[in-house]
């Protein structure tokens, strides 16, 4: 074996990233964030290679308005996951300064518990410009995690509200993290978090909440009986738990896998899956398609051009459209 860019060297990292290899798992991940095109290319062929091993786990998505209580939620329902010998994959998605462009990645600081687990990996990524409260990898990075054999994937995203809902198109459940308030519950989770929910999670029921927290899931029962369920094959459910108290997590549990069973048994998860294949690959053509657009010398001179006439209100947004897709060579349509 010659260097790390051989065929040979992407093989040795797929059957260690097959062993669970933690070393492995983290340069593969690393390998499918990267931007750069040999690494993109090389991150494909991996994909390509442990595609057998994949869509062998539940995948869940965690979502809800900040101070919910996402990531003890998580710690402690992955604790108890591993104790029924599950093994839990986790992630976590940070979000990125629109201003600096850092991101504070402190998930294993929040999931301390999890993260001490030899049968939990938890793998924080910043969400970079990327919307929908996950990052522009985070479908291949789940499949990644399959590989390594890990049978229940959590998808938690960004607490940035309605643009959360990208995540339904890369999980099989969608669980919404909502909280007790004072009467403007149905403020902190919009409509379109609630017409895609499969399960609503109010936390932070325990002490004097608990009643605040019957109310809210009262309201958010109503809600859902008002909204037309995404799919014939199951009923949204909502529950109380409390993640300090370990209250109702069993509950959550057996109701996500009531769900996805329901999902399996009528062929709407395969469905799902097909789905989020197709939307997986019109995104990355669409990606590529601005990356080759943008690639040129001359086009990405142009690209600028019209970029900052738009900026200097010279041209609307739909004008400077009209003028890329004429340098593209693309007809407007009528």
């Amino acid at each position: 074996m010659t260097g790390s860019k051989s065929p040979q060297s992407l093989e040795d990292l797929a059957s260690a990233v097959r062993a669970n290899d933690r070393v492995a798992l983290g340069r593969a991940i690393t390998l499918i964030e990267s931007t750069k095109p040999d690494d993109q290319t090389r991150a494909q062929e991996l994909l390509k290679t442990l595609l057998p091993e994949t869509k062998k786990s539940i995948r869940i998505g965690i979502s809800g308005p900040p101070g919910a209580g996402k990531s003890t939620l998580i710690d402690q329902l992955g604790m108890n996951l591993i104790a029924q010998g599950h093994k839990v994959a986790v992630l976590a998605v940070d979000p990125t300064s629109s201003r600096t462009g850092g991101s504070i990645l402190g998930d294993k600081t929040r999931m301390g518990r999890l993260a001490a687990e030899s049968d939990a990996y938890i793998r924080p990524s910043p969400a970079g410009t990327s919307l929908g409260g996950v990052t522009k990898t985070t479908r291949e990075t789940i499949a990644i995690a399959e590989a390594a054999g890990f049978d229940v994937v959590l998808v938690e995203t960004v607490g940035v509200g309605q643009s959360e809902t990208a995540v339904s198109n890369m999980v099989d459940v969608y669980v919404v993290v909502a909280i007790p308030g004072a009467g403007d519950e149905l403020q902190g989770i919009k409509r379109g978090l609630l017409e895609l929910a499969d399960v609503i999670a109010v936390n932070k029921a325990d002490n004097d909440n608990i009643e605040r927290a019957n109310r809210a899931a009262t309201e958010y029962r109503a809600a859902l009986h008002i909204l037309a369920a995404s799919n014939a094959a199951w009923q949204p459910a909502v529950l109380t738990v409390s993640a300090r108290d370990n209250a109702g997590l069993d509950a959550l549990w057996d109701k996500i896998k009531e769900c996805h069973a329901a999902l399996a048994e009528s062929g709407v998860l395969d469905g799902r899956r097909a789905d989020q294949a197709a939307a997986w690959m019109r995104e990355i053509f669409e990606q590529r398609l601005l990356a080759a657009f943008k690639g040129g010398r001359r086009a990405a001179r142009q690209y600028q051009d019209i970029e900052d006439k738009v900026r200097a209100g010279e041209v609307t947004p739909a004008e400077g459209a009209d003028e890329l897709a004429a340098l593209a060579g693309l007809k407007q349509a009528k």
